[in-house]
């Protein structure tokens, strides 16, 4: 099946797109890949990170060609996003028309000038389009997504008011983001550090390819920056999301090497957090502030503009492309609803909207559509050091079970004609109890564990030593429970002598 594929198609260079690249290009059989110039270039320093660049063909795109791939034809529209060359992709099949419009805006006045393609979305519409796969991450949103203009111009203000230095944290690939903090440093004389692994990479990449202007002389190093007024410096760092090792975190931990927390300083926390990552991103924001930082985010003052189509955007594109059957994608299920309710409140058809899960398949047909009811298994896959989706289920659930209430090893000596135990028992626990602060906690344990082992061995018999620890397992499990209401885990291990 490897040598069905005829290429990879990428529609922007954002890490929720590309990150994968190095574990699944190698599995499909390193297939070409077809992308625009600044995706190209960040896939590619990610592939060189694993040592896989020029293993897979890349192919640069231009918005406006026509790319045959077997029985596909395709073609691309330019959509706003907050990082340059975003496309949606025009795939036709022998039978059937599909539009994919990836993560999207219409934002009329973009960081890099070059609004959404409307005329192309059009024209799309009126040659048919069977399927329209559309962004749901706002379909609860009310309103059109704030242009990144708007956003530039608070910036702006932010930089021109501030007396200190300001530390601004971006995702590394929000390009035009980036971008806007370089305009409002330069507008007022202020230098730029640049910290981070991605975010230098990031501006490296982008720079060489003219996707970011950055006047020379502009961007300084940390050391530098130390010679100069705090007003006329500004720190470009990535860590917005409360990432552990990120440059944002080891500052506010006083750990970066050359950047330390200063009083007067203000931290524009240009994110809003993605979902699980609020407690990490606070955090963070405590330490700056016990340093004497003045930290702006999103409920202080909107300092970050939304990558993503709110309703009326959604709307929008589902009234350009005038498809035929809609599915919701890239959100949350009921995301994914919410943007179904918004097709239907435009006069889609409810039996023409599938909402699906991962996995699921629909069958488009010039006769019809339908949900399959085969599914194509799908899941995560944990990455964890040099093994991808080797660690199953059970290897994550003893990991959860010992970050939760630690684990207890029983070590005993058992005699293998008697099956009575030699010697004393050793008890082990890690991040369960204190052993030294816990001794009668510790004794009543091995008395359950003689327990259970002369229950189990007072007739003759051969040992079944499986059999032995699961009891052991079982028994003394519900008695720690009993005694603490904690369930660690327990790990009997016997030496037969």
């Amino acid at each position: 099946r490897k040598r069905k594929i005829r290429g990879v198609l990428f529609t922007h260079g954002h890490l929720d797109h590309i990150g994968a690249t190095p574990y699944i290009l190698p599995k499909l059989g390193d297939p070409p890949i077809y992308t625009m110039r600044l995706t190209a270039a960040l896939i590619e320093k990610r592939l060189e990170e694993f040592n896989l660049k020029g293993r897979s063909r890349m192919h640069i795109l231009d918005k406006d060609d026509v790319l045959t791939l077997g029985a596909f034809t395709v073609r691309m529209f330019r959509l706003n996003h907050n990082i340059p060359d975003c496309i949606g992709f025009s795939i036709k099949t022998p039978t059937t028309h599909v539009v994919y419009t990836t993560d999207w805006k219409f934002d009329h006045t973009p960081v890099d000038e070059k609004p959404a393609e409307f005329h192309k979305i059009a024209k799309l519409g009126g040659e048919g389009v069977d399927l329209l796969l559309s962004d749901s991450t706002n379909a609860d949103e009310p309103g059109y997504t704030l242009s990144e203009k708007e956003l530039g111009e608070k910036l702006e203000a932010i930089v021109k008011s501030v007396q200190g230095r300001i530390i601004f944290a971006t995702f590394s690939s929000l390009v035009s983001r980036i971008q806007q903090a370089v305009n409002a440093a330069v507008k007022h004389d202020r230098k730029v550090v640049v910290t981070g692994r991605s975010m230098v990479d990031t501006v490296e990449i982008a720079h060489n390819l003219g996707y970011l202007n950055i006047p020379k002389k502009t961007v300084i190093t940390a050391e530098s920056s130390k010679r100069l007024p705090d007003s006329k410096v500004l720190i470009l760092t990535t860590g917005s999301q409360g990432e552990e090792a990120a440059a944002l975190a080891r500052i506010a931990r006083q750990e970066h090497k050359s950047i330390s927390i200063k009083p007067g300083d203000t931290v524009v926390i240009s994110a809003s957090p993605i979902p699980g990552n609020e407690r990490a991103v606070a955090a963070v924001m405590n330490d700056l502030t016990r340093q004497g930082a003045h930290v702006l985010y999103q409920k202080i003052l909107d300092v970050h503009s939304s990558g993503h189509g709110r309703q009326e955007d959604l709307k929008l594109m589902i009234s350009l492309t005038r498809p035929k059957y809609f599915m919701p994608i890239h959100g949350e299920h009921y995301l994914c609803v919410a943007h179904a309710e918004l097709a239907m409140s435009i006069g889609m058809k409810k039996e023409n909207i599938f909402v699906m899960d991962n996995g699921s398949v629909v069958e488009i047909k010039p006769t019809g559509a339908r949900v399959m009811q085969d599914k194509i298994p799908t899941g995560q896959i944990f990455v964890d050091g040099l093994g991808v989706g080797d660690i199953g289920e059970v290897v994550l659930r003893d990991r959860q079970v010992m970050a939760k209430d630690g684990m207890v090893v029983i070590i005993m000596t058992v005699d293998r004609r008697t099956g009575k135990i030699v010697n004393s028992l050793d008890i082990i626990s890690r991040g369960f109890v204190y052993m030294k602060g816990s001794e009668d906690l510790i004794r009543e344990v091995k008395h359950e564990v003689r327990k259970v082992v002369e229950t189990q061995n007072h007739k003759p018999h051969e040992p079944n030593w499986a059999y032995l620890r699961n009891q052991i397992r079982d028994q003394v499990g519900e008695f720690l429970f009993q005694r603490t209401e904690r369930r660690p885990m327990i790990l009997p291990v016997i030496i037969e002598v």
